[in-house]
């Protein structure tokens, strides 16, 4: 007997956020699929009102999955990636949310179900860094989550706590477009002090500061155009208050200078003569702390997280395998 008949024959496990899959395609490309592989009956897992798929995605894992594939939005490959950090098995992405943020950056296709489950068995393996983020809360409890995209603590995560998940189900991410704006009228900048790599603790007016793994929104936005999923580092991107203009000065460089006029060397030149004071700033670090004096939303690739007084972490490089097609390449 050879060895190769002495191997027992892989399986996959799909982990899926049942109001959110389509489920009987999602079927129909796994079945086709693992029977082109040769591998076995893949596994299924729901996941549950209490648990965004943490547990599902250990459970799939300590039944022999041989890769995972995550069905659902950003909260729920959040949750996997939680579950799944440091094991080594990889995951795939099969985006079925509304921002999508993680599979957007990835460059996987939004709305070809049969492409991503493809990637999962005979694709290839990339790992990522993951963000860390541990949360103090005003009861001085403390908890520690990851994060693949953003996580936030200021303009970003007020809008996404006020999002009216009825009219995100009905338009997608431009939900928060609307929420934003309502939150940009009212609401004060924050005062808050903040260190990077443990250094010297800094004092800062904001409407926001976000550690970003990766950059890339919908409709090509690029929120950070140089971070890299796999380089060991986060990126803190802060978006400061400069007088009555400065949400100008934010879209001009978010929309113009990071986008359109990046491509080209007449818009790199514009760019150059308009250096100076900046509302938006972008810095790298491995570690960082933030801290406020009254309760701040929290919020962790796009979901609300609560309320803190501070937040603190770090990367943990190349912690989370994901399984992807090679050709596939991020929009913009």
């Amino acid at each position: 007997m050879s060895s190769e008949q002495n191997e027992p024959i892989p399986h996959a496990a799909v982990v899926y956020q049942p109001f959110k899959t389509d489920v009987d395609a999602l079927r129909i490309a796994v079945s086709i699929a693992e029977t082109d592989a040769g591998w076995g009956p893949t596994q299924w897992y729901e996941t549950a009102k209490e648990d965004a798929g943490t547990s599902a995605a250990q459970r799939a894992i300590n039944e022999g999955a041989a890769v995972v594939l995550g069905a659902g939005g950003d909260g729920t490959i959040r949750a996997l990636a939680e579950g799944m950090r440091g094991t080594g098995v990889p995951l795939t992405i099969v985006p079925q949310g509304t921002g999508n943020l993680l599979a957007r950056n990835l460059g996987a296709p939004l709305d070809d179900i049969q492409n991503v489950v493809r990637a999962a068995f005979q694709g290839a393996d990339r790992p990522i860094d993951l963000g860390v983020l541990n949360i103090v809360r005003p009861d001085e409890s403390e908890e520690e989550h990851v994060f693949l995209v953003l996580a936030g603590m200021g303009l970003d995560a007020r809008t996404i706590s006020v999002t009216n998940p009825k009219l995100k189900k009905k338009v997608g991410w431009l939900a928060y477009v609307s929420a934003g704006l309502r939150t940009m009228v009212k609401e004060k900048p924050l005062e808050v002090h903040y260190s990077l790599d443990q250094g010297a603790v800094k004092s800062l007016r904001v409407f926001t500061v976000m550690i970003g793994n990766c950059g890339l929104l919908p409709g090509g936005v690029h929120l950070i155009p140089d971070a890299k999923l796999d380089d060991g580092l986060l990126d803190v991107i802060v978006l400061k208050p400069l007088g009555p203009f400065s949400w100008l000065s934010i879209w001009r460089k978010i929309g113009l200078e990071n986008g359109v006029l990046s491509k080209s060397r007449f818009g790199r030149r514009f760019i150059d003569l308009g250096r100076g004071r900046r509302a938006v700033t972008y810095s790298l670090a491995r570690k960082y702390a933030l801290s406020v004096p009254h309760p701040e939303p929290v919020q962790l690739d796009g979901d609300d997280f609560g309320l803190a007084v501070q937040v603190s972490g770090s990367v943990d490089p190349r912690s989370l395998v994901l399984r992807v097609d090679p050709e596939w390449v991020p929009e913009g």
